[in-house]
């Protein structure tokens, strides 16, 4: 039986940067547009005899965009990362075209947005992010705060998106605090040190981001959104103001 590849594009690969051993920014052109919000995902494969392997990554990218961009982490066992880490500059994947996901902002909520990631799950951040700046740029206020937690064990986990949500933050209506867990791991780190989700009634409190003005949304390692939802519970989040994007489960078994 023909695999039924309709669904899908070609996507090319433009630049490819590695921060790490696990972790790289990939950034492919696709043949065509295509079409999205912030925070939601693309699926990237690849023909594998009769079947395509595929798995969701969320998007860097911001819609006005050319080009799509991801930020992937290495599943060294995994079915699809390791082909994609075997990617050099010019050769080509398979997008799926329809690109989905509810993990967005609620234009009709509050204004006031706690973004808590650990490593890759930052993703979603920076497009929004990019997409509050360009938004700027264009004259459109909507208002939004951005509260961005980011957590990694090292520096490198963070990416460069650290120095580009660094600079956004000078503009006022984003702060940016990112934390790493192995801090004597480097003598030259000078910002918090411990997991993401023990950071974030602090600087929620500091910034008076609490479950009656604000949305809370927490992406990456499920354990943290765990661990984070109780805490954000006793800060008066309802569950209705907490949105929660896992990028794979405790066993290990999934990839995104």
């Amino acid at each position: 039986m023909a695999t039924n590849l309709k669904p899908f594009i070609n996507a090319r690969l433009v630049e490819r940067t590695n921060f790490s051993d696990e972790r790289a920014k990939f950034v492919f052109e696709p043949e065509r547009s295509v079409h999205f919000k912030p925070g939601q995902y693309a699926t990237l494969g690849v023909l594998d005899g009769e079947i395509v392997i595929q798995r969701a990554y969320s998007i860097v990218s911001s819609p006005h965009e050319t080009f799509l961009e991801f930020f992937i982490e290495l599943v060294k066992h995994g079915a699809l990362t390791p082909r994609i880490w075997d990617l050099q500059e010019g050769d080509s994947i398979l997008l799926r075209e329809r690109i989905v996901g509810s993990f967005c902002l609620d234009p009709a909520g509050p204004h006031k947005r706690l973004l808590v990631a650990t490593g890759t799950g930052v993703a979603p951040f920076v497009s929004m992010a990019r997409w509050k700046a360009n938004e700027l740029r264009e004259g459109r206020d909507d208002g939004d705060e951005f509260l961005v937690l980011q957590g990694g064990s090292r520096p490198q986990d963070l990416g460069s998106y650290r120095e580009e949500l660094s600079t956004l933050s000078r503009d006022g209506w984003l702060v940016y605090v990112p934390t790493i867990s192995r801090p004597w791991e480097d003598p030259d780190w000078t910002g918090e040190a411990g997991r993401v989700e023990d950071t974030i009634r602090k600087h929620a409190d500091n910034r008076s981001f609490t479950g009656h003005n604000s949305v809370a949304y927490l992406c990456g390692n499920p354990d943290m959104i765990e661990y984070a939802k109780p805490l954000l519970k006793r800060a008066q989040f309802t569950k209705e103001r907490v949105k929660e994007e896992k990028y794979f489960t405790t066993t290990g078994t999934t990839e995104e």
